[in-house]
């Protein structure tokens, strides 16, 4: 059985509280006896979530043995946290077995003294100030989740469930962790690699219409020929103008923005087709299975067919 403590406070965002304990719940339905969900706020007492929903705790944090997994959840909450709640985190951060946060819960991690000397990420539009406040910390803003040893801090609401399900499957194993996937219907649970943004979330939408349709074009034919003099006749722009105004207009480079939709496609490629790994270097865009496998390991940290291995299930629903 394995003790699992969410830390509540008010103005806690509350799909950064849901999604993993859903997650561990769900694990906890499927193989009982393994988990052990426990929430608690300082003094015991319901808090009020940034949304304005009620969360009732079960103890007060002072009632609370240790857990295996201690889990600190982001919200506006964390703008200005607690001193209680700080010192308490200071004090019993180190002996949990598994300190994890979300979003920008690893901003109450990091006042507490607790991410010093390790890398961290969180919800990309606090990177910045993590980075800032805490120069000790080695921040990341680029994966959803990053794991240190015992640590492991995700970025964005979301990305706590990709990372509650990684832990499932550090403790139970592969098919549990997609089984849970499933059953919540995730479309399938990410790497921590992956970037907090596709391509489309990356990338500002072009103001004119032109633009707006280069940029459907890319993702729609990641394939076909997308160098920059190719996308200007598209736009019928001299290449010049055109690299300019969708920088301009998209807050990145042509050749960056085809870079990220071909990552993209390639990976739902490998998660849900049986297409070999040169089909579908050539189908997103990539020519060769090795300018493929330098696209994966420069951005996700792992080759091709190691990711389809780890993250594309071995039966679907």
């Amino acid at each position: 059985m394995r003790n699992v403590l969410v830390v509540l406070f008010d103005r806690v965002q509350s799909l950064d509280v849901t999604g993993p304990v859903e997650v561990f719940a769900g694990a906890e339905q499927h193989t009982p006896g393994t988990y052990r969900l426990t929430t608690a706020s300082l003094d015991g007492a319901p808090v009020r979530t940034s949304s304005g929903l009620t969360l009732v705790p079960d103890h007060a944090l002072a009632d609370v043995p240790d857990p295996d997994t201690l889990l600190v959840p982001g919200g506006e909450g964390t703008r200005a946290p607690d001193p209680d709640l700080l010192a308490w985190l200071r004090h019993h951060g180190p002996r949990a077995g598994r300190l994890v946060s979300v979003c920008t819960g690893a901003l109450l991690l990091a006042e507490a003294g607790l991410l010093e000397g390790h890398r961290a990420t969180t919800h990309w539009a606090y990177c910045d100030r993590l980075a800032r406040e805490h120069p000790g910390i080695d921040v990341d803003p680029d994966p959803i989740y990053v794991r240190d040893g015992r640590i492991a801090t995700s970025a964005g609401v979301t990305s706590g469930i990709d990372l509650a399900l990684a832990l499932v499957e550090e403790d139970l194993g592969r098919e549990t962790a997609l089984t849970v996937a499933r059953h919540l219907v995730v479309f399938l649970r990410r790497p921590g690699g992956q970037a907090q943004f596709s391509a489309q979330l990356a990338a500002q939408t072009a103001r004119r219409e032109p633009l707006r349709e280069v940029q459907q074009w890319i993702t729609e034919h990641p394939g076909d020929d997308l160098g920059v003099d190719a996308l200007a006749a598209r736009a019928r722009l001299s290449p010049r103008h055109f690299a300019r105004a969708f920088r301009a207009e998209t807050g990145m480079t042509p050749g960056r923005y085809v870079d990220r939709v071909r990552l993209e496609h390639a990976r739902r490629l490998l998660e849900d087709t049986a297409d070999g790994v040169e089909e579908v270097s050539r189908t997103s865009g990539y020519g060769t299975p090795e300018a493929m496998r330098r696209a994966f390991v420069k951005a996700l940290g792992t080759a091709p067919a190691e990711y389809r291995r780890r993250f594309r299930p071995a039966t679907r629903p």
